[in-house]
Protein backbone atom coordinates (compact mmCIF):
# COMPACT_ATOMS: atom_id res chain seq x y z
CA UNK A 1 0.00 0.00 0.00
CA UNK A 2 1.62 3.45 -0.95
CA UNK A 3 1.66 5.99 1.26
CA UNK A 4 -0.22 9.72 1.17
CA UNK A 5 1.92 12.60 0.92
CA UNK A 6 1.03 13.63 4.65
CA UNK A 7 2.22 9.77 5.62
CA UNK A 8 5.35 9.97 4.08
CA UNK A 9 6.05 13.54 5.55
CA UNK A 10 5.23 12.77 8.94
CA UNK A 11 6.96 9.72 9.30
CA UNK A 12 10.34 11.30 7.82
CA UNK A 13 10.05 13.85 10.44
CA UNK A 14 10.12 10.76 12.70
CA UNK A 15 12.44 8.74 11.28
CA UNK A 16 15.02 11.51 10.97
CA UNK A 17 14.83 13.04 14.42
CA UNK A 18 14.98 8.80 15.62
CA UNK A 19 18.32 8.59 13.77
CA UNK A 20 17.68 7.21 10.48
CA UNK A 21 17.77 9.93 8.41
CA UNK A 22 18.16 13.48 8.96
CA UNK A 23 15.44 15.40 6.08
CA UNK A 24 16.85 19.08 7.25
CA UNK A 25 14.87 20.08 3.85
CA UNK A 26 11.60 18.57 4.65
CA UNK A 27 11.93 20.34 8.30
CA UNK A 28 12.78 23.75 6.94
CA UNK A 29 9.72 23.51 4.54
CA UNK A 30 6.81 23.21 7.45
CA UNK A 31 6.36 22.37 11.03
CA UNK A 32 6.03 18.37 11.12
CA UNK A 33 5.43 16.69 13.98
CA UNK A 34 7.32 15.81 16.90
CA UNK A 35 9.74 12.41 17.31
CA UNK A 36 8.02 9.10 19.07
CA UNK A 37 11.20 8.68 20.82
CA UNK A 38 11.95 11.99 21.94
CA UNK A 39 11.16 11.69 25.58
CA UNK A 40 12.09 14.61 28.31
CA UNK A 41 14.33 13.79 31.10
CA UNK A 42 12.69 13.28 34.42
CA UNK A 43 13.88 12.97 37.89
CA UNK A 44 17.54 11.13 38.02
CA UNK A 45 16.88 7.40 37.30
CA UNK A 46 15.79 5.75 34.71
CA UNK A 47 14.75 2.26 34.27
CA UNK A 48 14.95 0.78 30.62
CA UNK A 49 12.71 -2.75 30.31
CA UNK A 50 12.18 -5.37 27.21
CA UNK A 51 10.56 -8.47 27.76
CA UNK A 52 9.44 -11.52 25.74
CA UNK A 53 11.33 -11.02 23.07
CA UNK A 54 11.64 -14.57 22.02
CA UNK A 55 14.93 -14.83 20.30
CA UNK A 56 13.80 -12.42 17.33
CA UNK A 57 17.23 -10.61 15.94
CA UNK A 58 15.47 -9.64 13.48
CA UNK A 59 12.58 -7.44 12.94
CA UNK A 60 9.09 -9.15 12.34
CA UNK A 61 5.80 -8.35 11.71
CA UNK A 62 3.74 -8.91 15.30
CA UNK A 63 0.10 -8.57 15.70
CA UNK A 64 -1.28 -7.91 18.91
CA UNK A 65 -3.99 -10.34 19.99
CA UNK A 66 -8.26 -9.76 19.39
CA UNK A 67 -9.00 -11.96 21.97
CA UNK A 68 -7.52 -11.35 26.16
CA UNK A 69 -10.38 -11.98 27.72
CA UNK A 70 -10.60 -11.36 31.78
CA UNK A 71 -12.61 -13.29 34.39
CA UNK A 72 -12.89 -12.63 38.29
CA UNK A 73 -11.15 -9.47 39.38
CA UNK A 74 -9.40 -8.70 36.33
CA UNK A 75 -12.77 -8.33 33.58
CA UNK A 76 -12.56 -5.39 32.07
CA UNK A 77 -8.79 -3.76 33.34
CA UNK A 78 -5.74 -4.49 31.63
CA UNK A 79 -4.13 -6.34 30.47
CA UNK A 80 -7.78 -7.69 29.82
CA UNK A 81 -8.66 -4.57 27.07
CA UNK A 82 -8.57 -5.30 22.80
CA UNK A 83 -9.63 -3.31 19.78
CA UNK A 84 -11.50 -0.33 20.36
CA UNK A 85 -12.23 -1.09 24.17
CA UNK A 86 -7.76 -0.65 24.54
CA UNK A 87 -7.95 2.48 22.73
CA UNK A 88 -10.72 3.74 24.87
CA UNK A 89 -9.21 3.09 27.92
CA UNK A 90 -5.53 4.46 27.34
CA UNK A 91 -7.10 7.16 25.28
CA UNK A 92 -5.28 6.34 22.10
CA UNK A 93 -5.88 7.80 18.96
CA UNK A 94 -7.25 5.55 16.12
CA UNK A 95 -5.67 5.53 13.17
CA UNK A 96 -2.24 6.59 14.43
CA UNK A 97 0.85 4.69 14.36
CA UNK A 98 -0.11 3.80 18.26
CA UNK A 99 -3.00 1.89 17.61
CA UNK A 100 -1.71 -0.43 15.03
CA UNK A 101 1.21 -0.93 17.85
CA UNK A 102 -1.34 -1.88 20.14
CA UNK A 103 -4.32 -3.28 18.59
CA UNK A 104 -4.78 -5.47 15.30
CA UNK A 105 -7.20 -3.14 14.38
CA UNK A 106 -6.80 -2.72 10.46
CA UNK A 107 -3.54 -4.43 11.32
CA UNK A 108 -2.38 -5.83 7.12
CA UNK A 109 -3.29 -2.36 6.16
CA UNK A 110 -1.18 -0.76 8.74
CA UNK A 111 1.49 -3.25 8.86
CA UNK A 112 1.74 -2.31 4.98
CA UNK A 113 2.02 1.25 5.52
CA UNK A 114 4.70 1.55 8.79
CA UNK A 115 6.60 -2.07 8.45
CA UNK A 116 8.06 -4.27 10.98
CA UNK A 117 9.28 -3.74 14.28
CA UNK A 118 11.23 -4.92 16.74
CA UNK A 119 15.06 -6.08 15.79
CA UNK A 120 17.83 -6.17 17.89
CA UNK A 121 20.04 -3.69 16.19
CA UNK A 122 17.09 -1.08 16.14
CA UNK A 123 16.37 -1.82 20.22
CA UNK A 124 20.29 -0.91 20.67
CA UNK A 125 19.83 2.15 18.41
CA UNK A 126 17.29 2.96 21.12
CA UNK A 127 19.09 2.28 24.00
CA UNK A 128 22.37 3.71 23.03
CA UNK A 129 20.40 7.17 22.56
CA UNK A 130 18.69 7.43 26.05
CA UNK A 131 22.26 5.92 27.42
CA UNK A 132 23.80 9.20 25.89
CA UNK A 133 21.76 11.23 27.52
CA UNK A 134 23.24 10.55 31.06
CA UNK A 135 24.35 6.48 31.50
CA UNK A 136 24.95 7.27 34.75
CA UNK A 137 21.35 7.49 35.61
CA UNK A 138 20.32 4.41 33.22
CA UNK A 139 19.39 0.43 34.05
CA UNK A 140 18.40 -2.17 31.41
CA UNK A 141 16.99 -5.06 32.06
CA UNK A 142 15.34 -7.86 30.45
CA UNK A 143 12.21 -9.73 31.56
CA UNK A 144 13.29 -13.27 29.93
CA UNK A 145 12.07 -15.47 27.59
CA UNK A 146 15.33 -13.98 25.71
CA UNK A 147 17.12 -17.18 24.60
CA UNK A 148 14.15 -18.84 23.05
CA UNK A 149 11.62 -18.68 19.92
CA UNK A 150 13.75 -18.85 16.80
CA UNK A 151 15.82 -21.20 15.02
CA UNK A 152 18.92 -19.65 15.69
CA UNK A 153 18.95 -19.58 19.30
CA UNK A 154 18.03 -23.40 19.25
CA UNK A 155 20.58 -24.21 17.31
CA UNK A 156 23.34 -22.33 18.91
CA UNK A 157 21.34 -23.43 22.49
CA UNK A 158 20.68 -19.90 23.59
CA UNK A 159 24.14 -18.68 23.07
CA UNK A 160 23.35 -16.06 20.27
CA UNK A 161 20.65 -14.45 22.07
CA UNK A 162 23.42 -14.05 25.23
CA UNK A 163 25.68 -12.37 23.04
CA UNK A 164 23.08 -9.91 21.18
CA UNK A 165 22.60 -8.88 25.34
CA UNK A 166 26.09 -8.62 26.19
CA UNK A 167 26.31 -6.24 23.32
CA UNK A 168 22.91 -4.67 24.31
CA UNK A 169 24.32 -3.77 27.64
CA UNK A 170 21.87 -5.83 29.61
CA UNK A 171 22.42 -4.94 33.40
CA UNK A 172 20.12 -7.82 35.00
CA UNK A 173 17.91 -10.54 33.80
CA UNK A 174 14.98 -13.60 34.40
CA UNK A 175 14.06 -16.54 32.71
CA UNK A 176 11.28 -19.02 31.50
CA UNK A 177 11.46 -20.55 28.43
CA UNK A 178 15.92 -20.23 29.30
CA UNK A 179 15.30 -23.36 31.04
CA UNK A 180 14.16 -25.64 28.45
CA UNK A 181 17.86 -25.64 27.26
CA UNK A 182 18.35 -27.49 30.76
CA UNK A 183 19.45 -26.90 34.21
CA UNK A 184 23.50 -27.41 32.80
CA UNK A 185 23.31 -25.47 29.80
CA UNK A 186 21.59 -22.47 31.41
CA UNK A 187 24.52 -22.27 34.45
CA UNK A 188 27.11 -22.55 31.79
CA UNK A 189 25.80 -19.48 29.84
CA UNK A 190 24.98 -17.93 33.42
CA UNK A 191 28.84 -18.29 34.43
CA UNK A 192 30.77 -18.54 31.60
CA UNK A 193 29.06 -16.11 28.67
CA UNK A 194 26.63 -13.45 30.42
CA UNK A 195 27.56 -10.38 31.77
CA UNK A 196 24.75 -9.51 33.33
CA UNK A 197 23.11 -10.80 36.39
CA UNK A 198 20.73 -13.54 36.20
CA UNK A 199 18.56 -13.31 38.53
CA UNK A 200 15.65 -15.82 40.70
CA UNK A 201 14.71 -15.25 44.05
CA UNK A 202 12.42 -18.32 44.14
CA UNK A 203 14.46 -20.94 42.43
CA UNK A 204 16.33 -23.53 45.37
CA UNK A 205 18.49 -26.22 44.54
CA UNK A 206 16.05 -29.36 46.20
CA UNK A 207 18.95 -30.99 48.05
CA UNK A 208 19.58 -28.22 50.46
CA UNK A 209 16.92 -25.47 49.59
CA UNK A 210 19.54 -22.50 48.46
CA UNK A 211 19.35 -20.23 45.92
CA UNK A 212 20.73 -21.36 42.92
CA UNK A 213 21.05 -17.48 41.31
CA UNK A 214 21.47 -14.66 43.17
CA UNK A 215 18.18 -13.39 44.17
CA UNK A 216 19.08 -10.04 43.68
CA UNK A 217 21.94 -7.36 43.15
CA UNK A 218 21.91 -3.78 44.56
CA UNK A 219 22.92 -1.31 41.37
CA UNK A 220 23.97 2.45 41.83
CA UNK A 221 23.16 5.03 39.35
CA UNK A 222 23.33 8.48 40.17
CA UNK A 223 23.79 8.35 44.19
CA UNK A 224 20.88 6.43 44.24
CA UNK A 225 20.81 2.55 45.48
CA UNK A 226 18.48 0.93 43.27
CA UNK A 227 17.95 -2.79 44.73
CA UNK A 228 16.29 -5.26 41.40
CA UNK A 229 15.30 -8.29 42.96
CA UNK A 230 14.41 -11.55 40.38
CA UNK A 231 11.19 -13.56 40.09
CA UNK A 232 11.24 -16.36 37.60
CA UNK A 233 8.35 -18.11 35.87
CA UNK A 234 7.03 -19.48 38.89
CA UNK A 235 5.22 -22.39 36.92
CA UNK A 236 8.06 -23.68 35.01
CA UNK A 237 7.84 -27.27 36.19
CA UNK A 238 4.52 -27.60 35.39
CA UNK A 239 4.27 -25.41 32.08
CA UNK A 240 7.75 -27.05 30.77
CA UNK A 241 8.96 -30.18 30.83
CA UNK A 242 10.15 -31.15 34.80
CA UNK A 243 12.90 -33.96 33.40
CA UNK A 244 15.06 -30.30 32.03
CA UNK A 245 15.26 -29.04 35.53
CA UNK A 246 15.22 -32.05 37.95
CA UNK A 247 17.19 -30.26 40.86
CA UNK A 248 15.51 -26.97 41.08
CA UNK A 249 11.96 -25.76 42.71
CA UNK A 250 9.89 -22.87 41.79
CA UNK A 251 7.23 -21.08 42.63
CA UNK A 252 5.60 -17.89 43.50
CA UNK A 253 7.09 -17.48 47.35
CA UNK A 254 5.19 -14.59 48.48
CA UNK A 255 6.64 -14.79 52.18
CA UNK A 256 10.05 -15.02 50.59
CA UNK A 257 10.49 -12.04 48.56
CA UNK A 258 8.63 -9.95 51.30
CA UNK A 259 12.22 -11.11 52.89
CA UNK A 260 13.98 -10.01 50.18
CA UNK A 261 12.15 -6.70 49.84
CA UNK A 262 12.57 -6.16 53.47
CA UNK A 263 16.51 -7.17 53.76
CA UNK A 264 17.24 -5.03 50.49
CA UNK A 265 15.07 -1.70 52.31
CA UNK A 266 16.77 -2.42 56.00
CA UNK A 267 20.18 -4.09 55.39
CA UNK A 268 21.12 -2.46 51.78
CA UNK A 269 19.95 0.85 52.06
CA UNK A 270 17.72 0.49 49.05
CA UNK A 271 16.34 4.19 48.06
CA UNK A 272 13.92 1.84 45.13
CA UNK A 273 12.71 -1.59 45.06
CA UNK A 274 12.17 -3.27 41.39
CA UNK A 275 10.97 -6.77 41.01
CA UNK A 276 12.11 -7.83 37.20
CA UNK A 277 9.33 -10.50 36.81
CA UNK A 278 8.46 -13.02 34.69
CA UNK A 279 5.39 -13.92 36.66
CA UNK A 280 2.61 -12.65 34.47
CA UNK A 281 0.28 -9.56 34.40
CA UNK A 282 -2.50 -10.46 36.76
CA UNK A 283 0.13 -12.63 38.97
CA UNK A 284 1.96 -9.45 38.90
CA UNK A 285 -1.04 -7.35 40.17
CA UNK A 286 -1.69 -9.91 42.64
CA UNK A 287 1.46 -10.21 44.24
CA UNK A 288 1.53 -5.98 44.30
CA UNK A 289 -1.18 -6.54 46.88
CA UNK A 290 -0.37 -9.24 48.79
CA UNK A 291 3.58 -8.25 49.06
CA UNK A 292 4.78 -4.36 50.43
CA UNK A 293 7.66 -2.17 49.96
CA UNK A 294 7.62 -2.72 45.76
CA UNK A 295 8.14 0.40 44.04
CA UNK A 296 8.37 -1.10 40.92
CA UNK A 297 7.88 -4.69 39.06
CA UNK A 298 8.92 -4.61 35.64
CA UNK A 299 6.80 -8.00 34.57
CA UNK A 300 6.92 -10.16 31.56
CA UNK A 301 5.54 -13.65 30.24
CA UNK A 302 1.83 -12.96 29.07
CA UNK A 303 3.41 -10.66 26.12
CA UNK A 304 1.13 -7.66 27.15
CA UNK A 305 1.72 -3.92 25.70
CA UNK A 306 0.10 -2.11 28.76
CA UNK A 307 0.85 2.00 27.74
CA UNK A 308 0.46 3.03 31.55
CA UNK A 309 1.07 1.79 34.81
CA UNK A 310 -1.51 -0.64 36.70
CA UNK A 311 -1.15 1.15 39.95
CA UNK A 312 -1.50 -1.18 43.11
CA UNK A 313 -1.33 0.92 46.65
CA UNK A 314 2.14 2.45 45.88
CA UNK A 315 3.41 -0.53 43.42
CA UNK A 316 3.61 0.39 39.39
CA UNK A 317 3.11 -2.33 37.41
CA UNK A 318 4.45 -2.53 33.92
CA UNK A 319 4.45 -4.92 31.24
CA UNK A 320 6.52 -4.47 28.15
CA UNK A 321 5.06 -6.64 25.49
CA UNK A 322 7.15 -8.81 23.39
CA UNK A 323 8.97 -9.89 19.99
CA UNK A 324 11.55 -6.57 20.87
CA UNK A 325 8.23 -4.51 19.67
CA UNK A 326 8.21 -1.99 22.61
CA UNK A 327 11.18 -0.83 25.09
CA UNK A 328 9.90 0.42 27.96
CA UNK A 329 11.13 3.80 29.83
CA UNK A 330 10.41 4.55 33.47
CA UNK A 331 11.89 7.72 34.67
CA UNK A 332 11.92 8.24 38.70
CA UNK A 333 12.04 11.26 40.88
CA UNK A 334 13.78 9.60 44.22
CA UNK A 335 15.12 11.55 47.15
CA UNK A 336 15.40 10.69 51.08
CA UNK A 337 14.96 7.06 50.07
CA UNK A 338 11.62 6.98 48.45
CA UNK A 339 10.16 7.15 45.03
CA UNK A 340 8.62 11.35 44.63
CA UNK A 341 7.23 10.75 40.86
CA UNK A 342 7.95 8.90 38.11
CA UNK A 343 7.09 9.48 34.37
CA UNK A 344 6.49 6.89 31.73
CA UNK A 345 7.01 5.71 28.31
CA UNK A 346 5.60 2.36 26.47
CA UNK A 347 7.95 3.03 23.03
CA UNK A 348 6.82 1.01 19.93
CA UNK A 349 10.24 -0.01 18.20
CA UNK A 350 9.49 0.54 14.69
CA UNK A 351 12.09 -0.53 12.43
CA UNK A 352 11.91 1.48 9.12
CA UNK A 353 11.95 4.72 11.68
CA UNK A 354 15.74 3.93 13.76
CA UNK A 355 18.30 3.15 11.96
CA UNK A 356 20.17 -0.38 12.78
CA UNK A 357 23.17 -0.09 14.94
CA UNK A 358 26.29 -1.50 13.01
CA UNK A 359 27.80 -3.39 15.53
CA UNK A 360 24.65 -5.14 16.89
CA UNK A 361 23.85 -5.47 13.23
CA UNK A 362 27.48 -7.31 12.72
CA UNK A 363 26.91 -9.69 15.37
CA UNK A 364 23.15 -10.31 14.20
CA UNK A 365 24.73 -11.20 10.81
CA UNK A 366 27.59 -13.25 12.12
CA UNK A 367 25.26 -15.46 13.95
CA UNK A 368 22.57 -15.99 11.35
CA UNK A 369 25.32 -16.80 8.12
CA UNK A 370 26.30 -20.54 9.56
CA UNK A 371 22.29 -20.83 8.77
CA UNK A 372 20.89 -18.54 6.41
CA UNK A 373 20.25 -20.76 3.82
CA UNK A 374 18.03 -23.12 5.54
CA UNK A 375 15.87 -20.04 7.10
CA UNK A 376 15.39 -18.40 3.88
CA UNK A 377 14.15 -21.53 2.21
CA UNK A 378 10.44 -20.61 0.85
CA UNK A 379 8.11 -23.25 1.61
CA UNK A 380 4.47 -21.78 0.47
CA UNK A 381 2.44 -18.69 0.06
CA UNK A 382 -0.02 -17.89 2.26
CA UNK A 383 -3.28 -16.23 1.10
CA UNK A 384 -4.22 -15.46 4.58
CA UNK A 385 -2.60 -13.08 7.30
CA UNK A 386 -0.67 -16.12 10.06
CA UNK A 387 -0.66 -15.34 13.34
CA UNK A 388 -0.49 -16.57 16.78
CA UNK A 389 -1.15 -14.64 19.82
CA UNK A 390 -4.69 -14.83 21.45
CA UNK A 391 -6.94 -16.56 23.84
CA UNK A 392 -7.56 -19.54 21.18
CA UNK A 393 -6.63 -20.66 17.45
CA UNK A 394 -4.80 -18.02 15.68
CA UNK A 395 -4.69 -18.69 11.89
CA UNK A 396 -0.93 -20.26 11.90
CA UNK A 397 -1.95 -22.83 14.90
CA UNK A 398 -4.93 -23.78 12.51
CA UNK A 399 -2.25 -25.00 9.47
CA UNK A 400 -0.23 -26.35 12.14
CA UNK A 401 -3.09 -28.36 13.18
CA UNK A 402 -4.17 -28.95 9.93
CA UNK A 403 -1.06 -30.42 8.95
CA UNK A 404 -0.35 -32.75 12.29
CA UNK A 405 -4.02 -34.27 11.01
CA UNK A 406 -2.87 -34.73 7.70
CA UNK A 407 0.30 -35.91 7.62
CA UNK A 408 -0.43 -38.25 11.05
CA UNK A 409 -4.13 -39.25 9.66
CA UNK A 410 -6.02 -38.25 12.63
CA UNK A 411 -8.95 -37.35 13.59
CA UNK A 412 -8.51 -34.39 15.88
CA UNK A 413 -5.11 -32.61 16.95
CA UNK A 414 -3.84 -30.48 19.84
CA UNK A 415 -0.85 -27.92 19.70
CA UNK A 416 -0.06 -25.60 22.77
CA UNK A 417 -1.64 -22.64 23.37
CA UNK A 418 2.30 -20.92 23.19
CA UNK A 419 2.13 -17.12 22.97
CA UNK A 420 5.41 -16.87 21.02
CA UNK A 421 5.47 -16.49 17.05
CA UNK A 422 5.73 -13.98 14.81
CA UNK A 423 3.45 -12.71 12.02
CA UNK A 424 3.14 -13.27 8.20
CA UNK A 425 1.19 -11.22 6.08
CA UNK A 426 -0.92 -12.44 3.00
CA UNK A 427 0.99 -12.65 0.10
CA UNK A 428 3.84 -13.37 1.29
CA UNK A 429 5.83 -16.13 1.17
CA UNK A 430 6.25 -18.65 4.32
CA UNK A 431 10.01 -19.29 4.85
CA UNK A 432 11.26 -22.11 6.78
CA UNK A 433 12.08 -19.42 9.61
CA UNK A 434 8.65 -18.35 9.92
CA UNK A 435 8.38 -21.86 11.20
CA UNK A 436 10.89 -21.86 13.50
CA UNK A 437 9.52 -19.08 15.21
CA UNK A 438 6.63 -20.69 15.68
CA UNK A 439 8.29 -24.51 16.86
CA UNK A 440 11.46 -23.48 18.27
CA UNK A 441 11.71 -25.25 21.16
CA UNK A 442 13.92 -28.98 22.73
CA UNK A 443 10.69 -31.19 23.44
CA UNK A 444 9.80 -31.12 19.62
CA UNK A 445 8.63 -34.43 19.04
CA UNK A 446 5.06 -35.12 17.23
CA UNK A 447 2.47 -37.43 19.03
CA UNK A 448 0.16 -39.41 17.91
CA UNK A 449 -2.29 -40.77 21.04
CA UNK A 450 -5.31 -42.53 21.28
CA UNK A 451 -7.09 -40.62 24.02
CA UNK A 452 -11.26 -41.27 24.71
CA UNK A 453 -13.44 -38.78 24.38
CA UNK A 454 -13.71 -38.43 28.52
CA UNK A 455 -9.68 -37.57 28.27
CA UNK A 456 -10.08 -35.01 25.49
CA UNK A 457 -12.51 -33.44 27.40
CA UNK A 458 -10.37 -33.04 31.02
CA UNK A 459 -7.23 -32.43 29.09
CA UNK A 460 -8.57 -29.44 27.31
CA UNK A 461 -10.84 -28.58 31.16
CA UNK A 462 -7.06 -28.50 32.55
CA UNK A 463 -5.56 -25.82 30.16
CA UNK A 464 -8.87 -23.73 30.57
CA UNK A 465 -8.40 -23.63 33.82
CA UNK A 466 -5.15 -22.61 33.68
CA UNK A 467 -5.88 -19.54 31.80
CA UNK A 468 -9.23 -18.50 33.44
CA UNK A 469 -8.57 -19.44 37.14
CA UNK A 470 -10.46 -16.37 38.37
CA UNK A 471 -7.36 -16.35 41.09
CA UNK A 472 -4.30 -15.65 38.74
CA UNK A 473 -2.03 -17.83 41.49
CA UNK A 474 -3.51 -20.37 40.30
CA UNK A 475 -2.91 -19.74 36.39
CA UNK A 476 0.06 -21.93 35.33
CA UNK A 477 0.14 -22.14 31.04
CA UNK A 478 -0.55 -20.16 28.38
CA UNK A 479 -3.10 -19.10 26.35
CA UNK A 480 -5.62 -22.11 25.27
CA UNK A 481 -5.01 -25.06 23.50
CA UNK A 482 -4.98 -25.01 20.08
CA UNK A 483 -7.75 -27.75 18.19
CA UNK A 484 -8.25 -29.21 14.88
CA UNK A 485 -11.00 -31.09 14.07
CA UNK A 486 -13.01 -29.98 17.47
CA UNK A 487 -15.63 -27.95 17.92
CA UNK A 488 -16.74 -26.77 21.43
CA UNK A 489 -19.04 -24.28 23.23
CA UNK A 490 -16.71 -22.39 26.35
CA UNK A 491 -17.85 -20.62 29.12
CA UNK A 492 -15.07 -19.26 30.65
CA UNK A 493 -16.27 -17.68 33.84
CA UNK A 494 -17.26 -21.59 35.10
CA UNK A 495 -15.48 -23.71 37.17
CA UNK A 496 -13.14 -26.28 36.08
CA UNK A 497 -15.15 -29.67 34.70
CA UNK A 498 -17.84 -27.09 33.14
CA UNK A 499 -16.05 -24.69 31.03
CA UNK A 500 -16.32 -27.27 28.02
CA UNK A 501 -19.23 -27.75 26.95
CA UNK A 502 -20.86 -29.56 23.18
CA UNK A 503 -17.81 -30.96 22.52
CA UNK A 504 -17.51 -32.07 18.75
CA UNK A 505 -15.30 -34.26 16.55
CA UNK A 506 -15.60 -33.67 13.10
CA UNK A 507 -19.16 -32.52 13.30
CA UNK A 508 -20.37 -35.90 15.53
CA UNK A 509 -20.75 -35.72 19.37
CA UNK A 510 -18.06 -36.75 21.40
CA UNK A 511 -18.63 -39.98 23.05
CA UNK A 512 -16.97 -40.13 26.42
CA UNK A 513 -15.62 -44.22 26.29
CA UNK A 514 -14.93 -43.79 22.60
CA UNK A 515 -11.31 -43.50 21.42
CA UNK A 516 -9.99 -41.12 18.97
CA UNK A 517 -6.81 -40.63 17.39
CA UNK A 518 -5.27 -37.24 18.27
CA UNK A 519 -1.49 -35.74 17.02
CA UNK A 520 0.11 -33.19 18.95
CA UNK A 521 3.76 -32.61 19.59
CA UNK A 522 5.46 -30.62 22.78
CA UNK A 523 4.57 -33.01 24.92
CA UNK A 524 6.19 -32.31 28.64
CA UNK A 525 6.92 -36.24 28.91
CA UNK A 526 10.29 -37.68 27.51
CA UNK A 527 9.34 -38.79 24.44
CA UNK A 528 11.85 -41.74 22.42
CA UNK A 529 12.48 -40.40 18.60
CA UNK A 530 10.12 -39.68 16.12
CA UNK A 531 9.38 -36.28 14.01
CA UNK A 532 10.40 -32.75 14.61
CA UNK A 533 7.84 -30.40 14.63
CA UNK A 534 8.77 -28.30 12.48
CA UNK A 535 10.05 -31.03 9.58
CA UNK A 536 6.39 -32.45 9.51
CA UNK A 537 4.98 -28.31 9.61
CA UNK A 538 7.70 -27.51 6.60
CA UNK A 539 7.26 -30.59 4.51
CA UNK A 540 3.25 -30.67 4.72
CA UNK A 541 4.03 -26.76 3.57
CA UNK A 542 6.08 -27.39 0.80
CA UNK A 543 3.63 -30.29 -0.57
CA UNK A 544 0.70 -27.38 -0.14
CA UNK A 545 2.60 -24.62 -2.14
CA UNK A 546 -0.72 -21.90 -1.53
CA UNK A 547 -1.91 -22.39 1.41
CA UNK A 548 -5.56 -20.84 2.87
CA UNK A 549 -7.46 -21.11 6.59
CA UNK A 550 -11.10 -21.59 5.51
CA UNK A 551 -12.26 -21.57 8.83
CA UNK A 552 -10.73 -21.21 12.40
CA UNK A 553 -11.66 -23.40 15.48
CA UNK A 554 -12.90 -21.29 17.75
CA UNK A 555 -14.79 -21.93 20.46
CA UNK A 556 -18.78 -20.84 20.87
CA UNK A 557 -18.98 -18.52 24.05
CA UNK A 558 -21.37 -18.11 26.66
CA UNK A 559 -20.92 -16.64 29.70
CA UNK A 560 -19.56 -14.08 28.25
CA UNK A 561 -20.96 -10.55 27.51
CA UNK A 562 -21.61 -9.46 23.87
CA UNK A 563 -19.76 -6.25 23.98
CA UNK A 564 -16.62 -7.63 26.37
CA UNK A 565 -14.05 -5.38 26.15
CA UNK A 566 -11.31 -8.45 26.07
CA UNK A 567 -12.80 -9.69 22.67
CA UNK A 568 -12.61 -8.26 19.29
CA UNK A 569 -14.55 -9.12 16.46
CA UNK A 570 -12.76 -10.46 13.44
Amino acid sequence: MSLSRREFLQMMAIAGAAGVIRPESVFAARKMPGDIYEVPTYGNVTLLHFTDCHAQLMPVYFREPDTNIGVGNAKGRPPHLVGKAFLDYFKVQPNSIYSHAYTPIDYVEDAQKYGKVGGFAHLATLVKRYRAENDKRTLLLDGGDTWQGSGTSLWTKGLDMVKACNQLGVDSMVGHWEFTYGQDRVKELVENEAKFDFLAQNIKDNAFGDPVFKPYVIKERNGVRIAVIGQAFPFTPIANPRYLIPDWSFGIQDENMQRMVDKVRQDEKADVVVVLSHNGADVDIKMASRVKGIDVILGGHTHDAIPQPVVVGKTLVINSGSNGKFLSRLDLDVAKGKVKGYKYTLLPVFSNLIKADPDMQQLINEVRAPYKEKLTEKLAVSEDLLYRRGNFNGTFDQLIVQALMDVKNAEAAFSPGFRWGTTVLPGQQITMEHVMDQTALTYPIVTLNEFTGAQIKDIMEDVADNLFNPDPYYQQGGDMVRVGGIDYTMDPTATIGKRIQNLQIRGKAVEASKKYKVAGWASVQPQQGGQEIWDLVAGWLREQKTVKVEKLSRPRLIGIEPNDPGIMKI
